[in-house]
């Protein structure tokens, strides 16, 4: 049997992504509606967030999703 690759969550991912972006946090929340406290949370690590507002948060930082290879 192989050694499993650990990927990163998705979520994981984009908590990267909004640190890299070279805005605020408070500044991302604004500019999508978003409460601040939702917006810790997630960063925390402790809450999710909505379809909806993945959505604005991509549209804003211009992300896209990316289909890795599947360890066999």
């Amino acid at each position: 049997m192989g050694m499993a690759i650990k990927q990163d969550k998705l979520s994981d991912q984009i908590r990267r992504a909004i640190d890299a972006s070279g805005m605020s946090r408070y500044a991302i929340a604004n500019a999508i509606g978003l409460d601040h406290s939702v917006m810790s949370r997630f960063m925390a690590g402790t809450s999710g967030l909505s379809f909806k507002t993945l959505d604005r948060l991509g549209e804003l930082l211009k992300l896209r999703i990316v289909a890795g290879r599947k360890a066999r």
